[in-house]
């Protein structure tokens, strides 16, 4: 495990530290001008001052530290060890250290990552150091509140781009004809954090553009270079960078803008300053849906928005990562709306963003927006729902609050005091209640540093005439938390049939809501209505409850709803009635077929698949699941594909869930003829992504095998299609096969993280129930040791991925509860707690359904 720095650390380091520059120069060649296979030449020449004979330590993790000279004397480094990092003593109030390291290159995403193309063999590398992985790359003060310049110089193999925050300077190159290597110059940086810092470098394939004063590159490797859909991806950049500069008043402040899309990346995207990489998926190969298009922009706009709220202005410490994150998902979403195509997207981030943060909310984790994260360990495991989708839900609901001018106002003026600094969730409020006039202080307190979720519930009176004689809005205590009520910013709609079939919005009224009850007078008066909609427009972030009349014109009438915003906050409260055991699962199966049937958003129509698979594969009672559920749903499935229009969207996504559900010998029978083109589908594009998803089915109901598999890879020889392959040979339906995946999964330390991803993804299977049997127990059994030898971003792949949640059983549950009853990592422990809590939801869930 790397070291774990705690936050006292950190506090006392800042105290002592002031970090001027870093001067990095790093060797990536073999010494004969070729890419370097395991090891890196780095070093670093730091100025800093400090209180005068104060003592402190410095991060490395590498393969060793050749030699360190601080002030112009050596220092011993034969202490140093990846968890001590070098000691500095006798400090003076203005310092140089000079530190000549060995690095390592990695396959698990986390410091300088090396990948080889298995089309061309050509080396990619890049970095990734959130939260703190910078000291992988160069011996440093590696935390967010020890801001400096750095001014990098790379040596690299002739024929390879690199790529860092400061803008190239010069390229020195080898004499012709000598193979030697060059040398790339880069200009310093304005001062950001460590875990900002980047370098990405390899053979390359680039395409730039020039907006508004920013020099644009698109990166990726050269066998995607087909797939870059460079234009879209400028457009939508530029887009971005318009509605920013005039949003937040302040310009973009790194100088270039490079967007790299770097193979078997971890998470969706990284903010490096100036240097932003993203998942190379994001390269589609192969036809998507529009939804996908969307979510892309989504995290082009987010990261776009970190080079304001992280990068511009960071965190001190990682206590207030939500003021990165949360920032950065809300402004995404504003930005989408405002700026592009996608003007729906509060739709989706309805429909997606809110939906993972009320999973995370209702966890025994569950936690404060602004979190207390006393070490690293801790925050690993925080980039979760709560801390990007909550707290944006709560930053609409507060931009709404305070006026969404004002708003923007304080946020502009926050930017300009901090600039290339660090700020706190105090300075933050200061500057929107400068801006507003509101206090904020209560609010802050009841919604960034307390749990849970709100009820929010209308209860009412109607008279003869059928108008409202009173309506009061029902709040209940936050839970799980201490049921704190708060003031919520909402509106409560009314909605009416138009004589057209549909239902439409004929009254709004928004108002501040505080207390456990609160009159709302300008509906009284006002006709009844099909449905009331407490939160309409999704201003704040609730529980939604519908009164018993509203329910069931949403269970009956969901797909007449005009609008694309509250029909989702409908589709969202069915759903988490749902996952309450409050409707049962072969109810919404019923109602989500009805709906869809109606459903013109496909990120809808997506989510919706995705929940019809888990209301029969985990909520539903399991002998209907097999007898009528399986059947009814697939049947579904099979119906929009073959009759949705050729080539559309709906097409692919029908076919797509089709995939992964549990299905007949004559379902597999028709999958199989649209694989081969024995029997295609008018319409349907059988290209790479699709014939590897086709086969995947087959193979997981045992109609294709071994060597179908690799007759699959031969024919799509690159990086997708070895992690495609993996998926297929994890969904094999026999016991060696599954035994043989779960050693290499627990066992081989050295498995690719992409791997890793692609054997979790297939390792179980809605068919293959009978074949898990006996996991359970060897989940329990390894997850300490495998959670010990591996670093947390790693680790908790298979603390999550390998969880048994395919054993919706109370001997699971009790198996989790028993061993959380020992002692282990906190961050571990956390991960399993959360594992269970999703059983005995899934239990509560079935005996709903049996009911």
């Amino acid at each position: 495990m790397p070291p774990n720095l705690t936050r006292e650390q950190a506090s006392r380091r800042s105290a002592l530290l002031s970090v001027h520059s870093y001067e990095i120069i790093l060797d990536l060649t073999d010494g004969q001008g070729g890419p370097g296979e395991k090891t890196y030449a780095t070093r670093s020449v730091i100025s800093f001052g400090a209180v005068d004979g104060g003592s402190t330590f410095l991060d490395f993790v590498g393969d060793g530290v050749s030699t360190a000279t601080l002030n112009g004397k050596p220092l011993d480094v034969g202490g140093w060890t990846n968890a001590s990092g070098l000691q500095l003593p006798d400090l003076l109030p203005e310092n140089e250290l000079v530190v000549e390291a060995i690095g390592l290159y990695t396959n698990t995403g986390e410091g300088l990552h090396r990948f080889v193309d298995p089309v061309d063999h050509a080396v990619y590398v890049y970095s990734q150091f959130e939260t703190a992985d910078a000291k992988r790359l160069f011996a440093c003060f590696d935390q967010p509140d020890l801001k400096a310049t750095f001014t990098f110089t790379v040596t690299a193999p002739a024929d390879w781009r690199v790529v860092s925050n400061g803008a190239g300077t010069s390229v020195e190159q080898a004499p012709t004809g000598t193979g030697g290597p060059s040398v790339h110059h880069f200009a310093t940086t304005q001062p950001m954090s460590t875990y900002i810092t980047a370098l990405i470098a390899g053979p390359y394939h680039v395409v730039t553009d020039h907006h508004d004063g920013i020099d644009l590159g698109l990166y990726c490797r050269g066998t995607l270079a087909a797939h870059l859909d460079s234009d879209r991806i400028f457009t939508e950049t530029k887009q971005g960078f318009d509605f920013f500069h005039q949003a937040f008043g302040v310009r973009y402040p790194f100088g270039k803008y490079d967007q790299l899309f770097v193979p078997e990346f971890n998470a969706g995207a990284m903010e490096n300053a100036g240097a932003v990489t993203f998942r190379e998926e994001y390269v589609f190969r192969s036809r998507v849906t529009h939804y996908q298009y969307e979510r892309r922009c989504e995290t082009i706009l987010h990261e776009m928005a970190h080079m304001w709220f992280g990068d511009l202005v960071t965190m001190r410490w990682w206590d207030d990562l939500w003021l990165n994150e949360s920032f950065a998902t809300w402004a995404s979403v504003v930005a989408q709306n405002g700026a592009t195509e996608y003007r729906s997207a509060w739709t989706t981030f309805a429909n997606v963003e809110k939906s993972w943060a009320y999973v995370q909310d209702q966890l025994p984790s569950t936690h404060p927006i602004a979190a207390d994260m006393v070490d690293l360990a801790a925050v690993e495991v925080n980039f979760d729902g709560i801390t990007y989708a909550k707290g944006a839900s709560v930053l609409k609901q507060l931009a709404a609050y305070v006026g969404y001018d004002e708003f923007l106002t304080g946020l502009g003026t926050y930017f300009k005091s901090f600039a290339f600094g660090n700020a706190t969730l105090a300075d933050l409020m200061g500057h929107l209640t400068a801006a507003s006039g509101r206090d904020l202080a209560g609010w802050t307190s009841s919604w960034l540093q307390t749990t849970g979720m709100n009820s929010l519930h209308p209860e009412f009176e109607v008279g003869a005439d059928g108008t409202y004689t009173s309506f009061e809005v029902v709040q209940g205590g936050a839970a799980p938390g201490a049921g704190e009520l708060r003031t919520h910013r909402l509106a409560v709609g009314v909605y009416e049939d138009d004589g057209k079939g549909k239902l439409v919005r004929t009254q709004r009224v928004e108002l501040d809501l505080s207390g456990e009850r609160t009159a709302v007078p300008g509906l009284v008066g006002v006709t009844r209505g099909a449905l009331v909609l407490v939160n309409d427009d999704d201003l704040t972030y609730c529980k939604l409850a519908l009164d018993g009349e509203s329910l069931a014109t949403a269970i009956s009438r969901i797909g007449d709803i005009a609008e694309s915003l509250p029909r989702t906050l409908i589709w969202s409260a069915v759903w988490e009635m749902t996952r309450d055991a409050k409707m049962r699962a072969r109810d919404f199966v019923t109602l989500a077929i009805a709906g869809l049937d109606h459903e013109d958003q496909i990120g809808v129509v997506q989510r919706v698949l995705s929940q019809l698979h888990i209301a029969v594969g985990t909520y539903a009672d399991p002998q209907w699941a097999g007898d009528v559920g399986w059947p009814t749903v697939t049947a579904a499935l099979l119906r929009w594909a073959t009759t949705s229009a050729p080539g559309s969207d709906v097409q692919l996504a029908a076919v797509n869930a089709l995939c992964s559900a549990k299905l007949s010998g004559e379902q597999l029978d028709i999958i199989g003829g649209w694989r081969d083109g024995s029997a295609p589908l008018a319409g349907l594009t059988v290209d790479a992504d699709l014939s590897w998803t086709l086969l995947n089915a087959l193979v997981a109901h045992g109609i294709a095998g071994t060597a179908e598999i690799e007759a699959a890879v031969k024919a799509d020889p690159t990086a997708s299609g070895e992690r495609r392959a993996m998926t297929a040979k994890a969904l094999r339906p026999d016991a060696a096969s599954k035994a043989a995946i779960w050693e290499r999964l627990t066992d081989d330390d050295g498995m690719a993280n992409a791997l890793q991803d692609a054997a979790i993804a297939g390792f179980s299977h809605p068919t293959q129930a009978e074949l898990m049997v006996g996991f359970e127990d060897r989940y329990f059994a390894v997850v300490d040791d495998v959670w010990a030898r591996r670093s947390i971003e790693v680790a908790q792949k298979v603390a999550v991925g390998l969880y048994p949640r395919w054993s919706v059983t109370p001997e699971t549950a009790d198996a989790a509860r028993a061993w959380e009853s020992r002692d282990h990592a906190s961050a571990l422990a956390r991960l399993v707690s959360e594992g269970r809590a999703g059983t005995e939801r899934a239990i509560r869930a079935r005996a709903y359904d049996q009911a």
